[in-house]
């Protein structure tokens, strides 16, 4: 027996089928249980943080996500639970979090308002530091002030305050916080330089390797790791300075607080038990410092 429905019903009704693959996709532990799967997103070439190794990945952030799959394993008794790895580009990395192509960022990615509106965000896994590599015989002006002293002693006229900035080519990776950051501070200091944009670390580095740029700015553990790495190495420093700090964690889905505090329990437990720590130690050179005196922040009681 066919029964007609008003019109408003059926009206309403339609609009709640077409939202059920909504619904559906926001709730990542319930979407994790029925594919018996979990997709961990990474940053490709981001070491010591994240990197492709075969068709798995590896570095501290992934570690860390690891450790949610052997949570969740738990919680959801799936002892099989099958571990995917997609590789992203830094520009891709928030969409494939908000579209479901992955479960969870483990790349750690400062927090922004503008993302904020796609994405939420774990507590913090570790503290960015904005610094800059340099030619070892790049000019003593320059890398006085790079390291917070004044360019020149003695009498300061008004035409030499920032000499050791102008005219100067500073490279930073495009449409990045650091590209933004820069043009503030110049912008701001007054002083006449240029900036030139690069797809990512390597390609900055190796500007300053070949006299293109004065210095790259960028995030200093991933500064150190390339330079060590670059044929150039025995030409560059990273300055001791760091610019900028900034809280960095992982990236999820936005709205799913069941996973999220899932997220935060795993990270919290980690940095009571000791554990980042240890990885802090096998892959970022160890805990030092304002770091160590974060952990205790950062960790949610």
């Amino acid at each position: 027996m066919n029964v007609k429905l008003p019109k408003p019903v059926s009206m309403m009704l339609a609009c709640l089928l077409a939202l059920l693959p909504v619904l559906a996709s926001a709730n990542t532990l319930e979407r994790v249980r029925s594919n018996n799967a979990i997709t961990l997103g990474y940053v490709q070439d981001f070491a010591p943080f994240s990197n492709q190794d075969g068709d798995k990945a590896t570095g501290y952030a992934i570690e860390l996500c690891l450790k949610v799959v052997d949570k969740i394993k738990s919680e959801l008794n799936l002892p099989g639970l099958q571990v995917r790895y997609q590789g992203l580009t830094v520009a891709e990395e928030i969409s494939a979090v908000s579209s479901g192509k992955v479960d969870i960022l483990c790349t750690p990615a400062p927090e922004t308002l503008a993302d904020r509106k796609s994405v939420s965000y774990s507590i913090p896994i570790y503290t960015a530091g904005l610094s800059a590599v340099v030619r070892k015989d790049a000019s003593e002006p320059l890398l006085r002030v790079l390291n917070g002293q004044v360019a020149h002693t003695g009498p300061t006229w008004r035409a030499t305050v920032n000499q050791g900035l102008a005219n100067q080519t500073f490279a930073a990776i495009k449409d990045g916080l650091t590209e933004e950051w820069i043009r503030d501070k110049t912008r701001m200091l007054g002083v006449v330089t240029t900036l030139v944009t690069v797809k990512d670390n390597m390609e900055g580095v190796n500007l300053v390797a070949e006299g293109k740029a004065s210095a790259f700015f960028s995030e200093r553990m991933l500064l150190k790791n390339v330079v060590e790495k670059s044929k150039h190495a025995e030409d560059l420093m990273v300055v001791p300075r760091q610019f900028e700090f900034v809280p960095a964690s992982m990236a999820l889905e936005r709205g799913d607080e069941d996973f999220r505090l899932l997220v935060d329990t795993v990270i919290s437990e980690m940095y009571r038990s000791g554990e980042i720590e240890q990885a802090y130690a096998k892959y970022l050179g160890g805990a030092r410092g304002t770091s160590k005196l974060l952990f205790e922040v950062y960790a949610l009681p």
